[in-house]
């Protein structure tokens, strides 16, 4: 579980020209929040959207869903550990319905499987695209995000999973 904060600003890919080129870009800071859950063996994606903020109330909005989803059974949520999934609210939300949350060492996201699934979102949906409305720029995330399982299924199958490099700290 994590939050991504698209930003409605330039993403450019990559660009070379000999000659001058403008290209279009939009102008406003408008965030479109989505705080997600993947679900590692299903690769099924729970959000929350909201263009104001990710705070505690926003987790516990989400833990709420993740749960009536999932109800019944072991819920264990990866988190990483950021100051608004840290506090008391969600921490005694979590401990009354029974959600088990796990929170990953500081400063590692690469053991959060849901980074891969952002910058995947990122990749699809915004690099080398021009959104002229904050509207439309929501509405690209959105369509990706609703698509993983489909359009995308394919390549998400590959990326999700629960493959990680592991290093072996040895004694030279």
């Amino acid at each position: 579980m994590d939050a991504s904060h698209f930003v409605h600003s330039p993403f450019l890919g990559h660009l070379w020209s000999q000659t001058r080129v403008f290209i279009k870009s939009p102008s406003g800071r408008k965030r479109h929040n989505v705080l997600g859950a993947f679900n590692a063996i299903g690769h099924e994606l729970i959000t929350v959207k909201n263009d104001a903020y990710v705070n505690a109330i926003t987790v516990i909005e989400l833990i709420k869903v993740v749960y009536s989803h999932y109800e019944g059974q072991k819920i264990t949520l990866v988190m990483d550990n950021a100051r608004y999934q840290r506090c008391a609210a969600v921490m005694e939300y979590a401990r009354e319905y029974d959600v088990e949350l796990l929170f990953l060492p500081s400063y590692s996201p690469n053991l959060n499987l849901i980074e891969r699934l952002w910058k995947f979102v990122k990749k699809n949906a915004l690099n080398s695209r021009y959104y002229g409305s904050f509207e439309l720029f929501k509405i690209g995330i959105d369509d990706c995000l609703n698509n993983l399982g489909t359009k995308f299924k394919n390549e998400v199958e590959s990326l999700m999973t629960l493959k990680f490099h592991i290093i072996q700290n040895e004694v030279l």
